[in-house]
C-alpha cells in the first residue's frame, strides 16, 4: 500500500515571480480554487513582506479556499512573521502555517547576508520559536541548500527542530543538481533527522531541465513534501512542475510508492487557465499539457494511433482531461490518416479519394485541406 505524498503549490508565491507574468487577485483567487478543487492541499500563496498589495490579495485567497493548507513565505525576522498574521487573522490555525527561508551556503552568507554560521542559527532558532507562538504549521527552508556544506546545513535543520519546526525545506535554488545528487543529499538528511519525526520538504528550481527528475528521485528518498508549480513557472527557468511531478507517481507506483491524491483529469484544464490568467503560454511540446503531446504528423505514427491509440501515446489522454488524438495533415501523412480525413467531413472514404488526397499532400498541393483532424480516443 503506497503512502500519501503531499504536493504543494506555490504557483501564487514563487510562480508569479516569473518573468513577464501578470496576474490579478481575481486571477489568484481561481487559481487557488482550481488547485483546491484537484486535491492540492497545501498552497503558498504570497510573500506578505512584499506590501500592502500583497497582503491584500492573500486575504482574498484565504476567504475563498476552505480545505487546503495556506502558506506563506516569510524571512527569518519577527516583521515578516507579524506580516504574515495579518493576512491569516481570520484563518483557523490548524489550517495555515509559515514557510521561512534564510540562506545557508557559503557565497550568500559571506556575500548577500554578510553573517556568520552562528548569526545565522541565532536567526533561524529565534525566527523558529516566535513563529511557534502563532502557528501550529512552520516550515523552514535553507535557501541555496544544495551549495551549503552538507555537516553545516545537518547543523542547521537540528537547530530547527530544536526550535520547533514541523518541516524542513531543502531547496536546489539555482537548479543546479542532477537525480543522483538530490538522491543522495534528501537520503543523507532523511537518516539523520529521521528520529526527530521531522518532515522533509523539497523545492527544485529547473535550470538544467531536471526539476522533475529530481523531484522523484528526493521522493525515493524519503522526502514527504514537493513543491511544484503548473507548468513549471518560476524565477529563471521556473519549477518542477506539478502536472509532470503528479503525472508520474501515478504511473509509477511501484518505482515511487507515494501516490499524491490529485485529481488529473483536471491538470489540463488548470494549466490552461493559469497560461490565461499569467500571459504565459503552454510551449506546444511542454510535457503532460501541451497540444503535440497528443497530436502526430509522421505517418506511421498516425497510423498506429488510429488502430490503438496505446501504439504511440505514453499515457491515456483522458488521464489529464482530453478525449482526442490529432492528426496533422502533411506530406507524412499517409493512407489511413487520409481516410480519417475524409471521414471526419462526412466524405466517402474510397480508395480513389484517399489516393487522391495522398496524392494532394505529397505533392504540397492541398491549400483546401483543413491540416488538422481530431480523432476521438474516448
Amino acid at each position: 500500500m503506497t503512502s500519501l505524498l503531499t504536493i504543494s503549490d506555490t504557483t501564487l508565491r514563487d510562480g508569479v515571480q516569473m518573468s513577464g507574468a501578470r496576474l490579478s487577485v481575481q486571477g489568484k483567487v481561481r487559481i487557488a480554487e482550481k488547485l483546491e478543487s484537484i486535491g492540492v492541499r497545501s498552497l503558498e500563496i504570497g510573500f506578505p513582506a512584499s506590501g500592502a498589495r500583497e497582503i491584500q490579495e492573500m486575504r482574498a485567497i484565504a476567504k475563498t479556499v476552505r480545505r487546503s493548507m495556506l502558506l506563506a513565505l516569510c524571512r527569518t525576522v519577527e516583521r515578516d512573521i507579524d506580516a504574515a498574521r495579518s493576512v491569516f487573522d481570520s484563518v483557523a490555525r490548524i489550517r495555515c502555517g509559515v514557510n521561512l527561508f534564510l540562506a545557508t551556503s557559503p557565497i550568500h552568507r559571506d556575500r548577500k547576508l554578510r553573517m556568520t554560521r552562528k548569526e545565522l542559527l541565532r536567526s533561524i532558532t529565534r525566527a523558529v520559536a516566535y513563529a511557534r507562538k502563532y502557528f501550529t504549521a512552520v516550515s523552514f527552508s535553507a535557501e541555496d541548500a544544495s551549495r551549503t556544506e552538507p555537516e553545516f546545513l545537518l547543523e542547521v535543520y537540528k537547530s530547527a527542530i530544536g526550535a520547533g519546526v514541523t518541516t524542513i525545506g531543502y531547496p536546489d535554488t539555482l537548479g543546479i543538481l542532477t537525480p543522483e545528487a538530490a538522491y543522495d543529499a534528501i537520503a543523507r538528511i532523511r537518516n539523520s533527522l529521521d528520529a526527530q519525526g521531522t518532515r522533509v520538504a523539497v523545492h527544485f528550481h529547473n535550470d538544467l531541465g531536471l526539476a522533475t527528475a529530481n523531484s522523484l528521485a528526493a521522493i525515493k528518498a524519503g522526502a514527504d513534501v514537493v513543491q511544484c508549480t503548473v507548468n513549471g513557472m518560476g524565477e529563471r527557468a521556473g519549477n518542477a512542475p506539478l502536472e509532470e511531478v503528479a503525472v508520474a507517481l501515478m504511473l509509477h507506483p511501484r518505482t515511487y510508492g507515494r501516490v499524491p491524491k490529485i485529481d488529473t483529469t483536471k491538470l489540463t484544464a488548470v494549466s490552461q487557465l493559469v497560461a490565461r490568467e499569467t500571459g504565459i503560454g503552454i510551449p506546444v511540446n511542454k510535457p503532460i499539457v501541451g497540444r503535440n503531446v497528443f497530436s502526430s504528423a509522421a505517418g506511421l505514427h498516425q497510423d498506429g494511433l488510429l488502430k490503438d491509440p496505446r501504439t504511440y501515446l505514453p499515457f491515456s489522454p483522458q488521464l489529464v482531461g482530453i478525449d482526442t488524438v490529432e492528426l496533422v495533415l502533411g506530406r507524412q501523412s499517409g493512407r489511413a490518416a487520409a481516410a480519417a480525413y475524409l471521414a471526419a467531413r462526412g466524405e466517402s472514404a474510397t480508395r480513389e479519394s484517399v489516393d487522391s488526397l495522398v496524392s494532394e499532400l505529397k505533392t504540397g498541393n492541398c491549400g483546401r485541406i483543413q491540416r488538422r483532424v481530431l480523432v476521438n480516443v474516448g
